[in-house]
């Protein structure tokens, strides 16, 4: 019965698509020639070596605090109750992410001594036994009566929630936001705790269970005079995480970004868990953000040597900007607030956009690269191919929202906006040589941002009735719910076929591919819109690309990548990753971008058949049902498959199996497709030579 209403539905579909009276896609422009980009950036790359930048002129960071660190300045704001219950509201989630940040809380309490100059050095390991150790050579965390608690001090630091030194000010001049939560939190989420503290020439040992103190504060030891600081050992609870599993990589990328943020400060990390030899990154760079540009440009072409720089403090706060032009046509900013990445920006990294777009345009008058008649320089113009670090450290940082990702302290636009304005203002007219490079890229983005424009109206000409606004070869739903509809970008006309005939009509849109695609990490914003490939995604979509992108004109709600499980099929997802990334980067931010995961083998034995997506998937099957010797259909593309076969095993929201695509570190997103997609050839034959043998072989 359920096969009779399948193909009754079938018919009844392709009758309507009859009726639909679909027509091909005009050809809108010619292809255009390809054009240069830069290589990539990976945090994950250990070869690199730091250059001597000579910054003797500019201010250093004075955050040095004389004050000891003792009892009375520890503060008490409130109970623990709440954490294990709601842990979400505390670190975000309890996914990867958020058991991470356990360890990122720990470790921003070391840094935060290496801010007040109290310690050098930070040990991160990961633990045999799936714990970890942070240990550091600080201060050590006090360990006397608390003067409003009466128990030790450092038992209140990890048992009462915002519990820290870090509120008044008084021993330490800038930490990481109330990082007296992170201590007491990560306590609450795991399974046991061990602190150890040295101090006063004395070991001191606390143990705790799920925030609980299980062993009360007790001296195991002593120690050499001048030997301080504070190792914590915890282990995550599997109760309120799904995967206690931490990943080596996360941690390197983060760690080695926070190296680059504190100079001062040197940090191993290190994993214990392999067998045989464990691994040890060593993480210090004395140029700091000037480095951290370096590392960032590393495979890319750089417009100009050195790195810019410059640094400036007001009172207790500093504000200090790296920056270097590549020749990429995209701009990678990164800005900081007390080591925390703001990801939403926030005054600071406004006071740095406003200050360079002035500079630029002032400098562009005043030696004729614009004439009287010429716009000025836009924004976006001054900052194509730039890659830049705005670090600032303050004492009171007010975080817009939870998650502190947006600064909201109207004087560090102000300290930003001047230091750029006079510093840069300087540098320009110090190095005319560089100063010229970087005028004619602003001139070039300006000339193809006009470009953009005119291949933006024409497109938009060509499309004069709201109905014809969208691509021919679109076969659309008739939901407009984006709560509900989804669209499959479909790899050829064959599968487009296929998929048209099994898409449930109601929601699912289908919008066939064919021929070669652009590679947008070689291609400005003007070739988009004039590519015959990808204009149609952009007119289906509705949002418009790059500074136009708009998220609310969004008319799907699910964009699902369905293409060959071959490598033709993984080249054509890479290059729409690609292309979503570049240029309507908050589809993929949102979660709004799929890949449709299609089954490479149908196995088979009499009327019994099942599809399986991996060879381990087929000895599975195998075993279950004892078939020793069963058919084996290879699918080597969509276009093998019925209508009914694709809706059962790649288009049934009950059935299928799709991957969301998300973005962790926009900074190794960022990598991996300029390393993968960008022009030089080097670094991609490296990272293939360095991972071929994890490669799935289409052989």
């Amino acid at each position: 019965m359920a096969e009779d209403n399948r193909s009754t539905k079938r018919r009844q579909d392709e009758e309507a698509d009859k009726l639909e009276q679909q027509t091909d896609a005009e050809q809108m422009f010619e292809d255009e020639e390809e054009e240069e980009t830069a290589a990539s950036l990976n945090m994950l790359d250990d070869n690199f070596t730091e250059r001597l930048v000579d910054i003797s002129d500019q201010d250093k960071f004075n955050t040095h605090n004389s004050k000891e660190y003792d009892e009375s300045d520890i503060q008490v704001l409130e109970g623990l109750e709440a954490v294990r219950k709601r842990p979400g509201m505390y670190i975000g989630d309890t996914t990867s992410r958020g058991l991470h940040h356990l360890i990122y809380e720990i470790v921003a309490n070391s840094v935060d001594e290496a801010l007040a100059g109290r310690c050098s050095l930070i040990d991160v390991t990961l633990n045999r036994d799936g714990s970890v150790t942070v240990q550091d050579d600080g201060s050590g965390i006090p360990v006397g009566i608390h003067p409003k608690m009466g128990i030790p001090t450092v038992e209140v630091v990890h048992t009462v929630l915002h519990a820290g030194g870090k509120f008044g000010g008084g021993a330490y001049s800038v930490s990481g936001g109330l990082h007296g939560v992170g201590a007491s939190v990560v306590n609450a989420l795991s399974l046991w705790m061990d602190v150890q503290v040295r101090r006063d020439g004395k070991i001191y040992e606390i143990s705790f269970e799920r925030g609980k103190t299980t062993s009360p504060l007790h001296v195991i030891g002593t120690t050499e005079a001048g030997d301080t600081g504070t190792t914590t050992t915890f282990l995550p609870d599997h109760e309120i995480f799904p995967d206690i599993h931490f990943d080596f990589a996360t941690m390197l990328t983060r760690y080695r970004e926070m190296a680059f943020l504190n100079r001062e400060v040197t940090i191993n990390l290190i994993d214990d868990r392999p067998e045989e030899t464990p691994i040890k990154e060593h993480l210090h760079y004395d140029g700091g953000i000037i480095s951290f540009v370096e590392y960032l440009n590393a495979h890319r072409t750089a417009l100009h040597e050195p790195v810019i720089y410059f640094a400036s403090q007001v009172g207790d706060n500093f504000a200090e900007v790296a920056m270097q032009y590549n020749d990429s046509y995209v701009e990678n900013i990164y800005s900081y607030a007390n080591n925390i990445c703001t990801t939403e920006g926030g005054t600071h990294l406004t006071g740095f956009k406003m200050a360079l777009t002035k500079v630029m345009n002032d400098y562009a008058r005043k030696y004729n690269y614009l004439g009287k008649n010429d716009k000025n320089f836009s924004g976006e113009d001054v900052r194509e191919g730039l890659c830049a670090i705005i670090s600032v450290k303050l004492t009171d940082p007010q975080f817009e929202g939870q998650t502190k990702t947006k600064l909201g302290n109207a004087e560090m636009q102000s300290i930003v906006q001047s230091v750029v304005t006079d510093k840069l203002a300087d540098y320009l007219e110090e190095n005319p040589g560089g100063a010229k490079i970087i005028m004619e890229k602003c001139l070039q983005a300006n000339r193809a941002r006009d470009a953009a424009r005119k291949a933006r109206d024409l497109t938009r000409r060509k499309t004069s009735l709201d109905t014809g606004t969208l691509p021919g070869k679109l076969t659309d739903c008739q939901s407009e719910d984006i709560g509900l509809s989804e669209v499959f970008i479909v790899e050829g006309d064959s599968a487009g076929g296929s998929a048209k005939g099994g898409r449930e009509r109601k929601y699912q849109a289908i919008l066939p591919l064919w021929g070669k695609m652009l590679n947008v990490e070689r291609a400005r914003t003007d070739k988009v819109y004039g590519n015959d490939k990808l204009s149609p995604i952009v007119m289906a979509l509705g949002t418009g690309i790059g500074t136009d992108f708009d998220i609310s004109k969004l008319r799907y709600g699910k964009i699902i990548i369905m293409a060959d499980a071959d490598v033709d099929g993984s080249h054509i997802r890479t290059l729409l990753l690609t292309f979503f990334y570049r240029h309507m980067k908050e589809l993929v931010e949102k979660g709004h971008v799929y890949i449709a995961c299609p089954p490479l083998y149908k196995v088979y034995q009499g009327k019994e058949e099942y599809y399986a997506y991996t060879d381990e998937d087929v000895n599975e099957i195998k075993s279950e049902h004892g078939w020793t010797n069963p058919s084996i259909q290879r699918y080597k593309g969509l276009g093998e498959m019925s209508s009914e076969q694709l809706w059962d095993t790649t288009m049934n929201p009950s059935t299928r199996r799709i991957l969301q695509v998300t973005v962790e570190d926009a900074a190794q997103a960022d990598a991996m497709m300029t390393l993968l997609m960008g022009e030089k050839v080097e670094p991609r034959r490296d990272f293939i030579q360095s991972n071929a043998k994890y490669a799935n072989l289409d052989v």
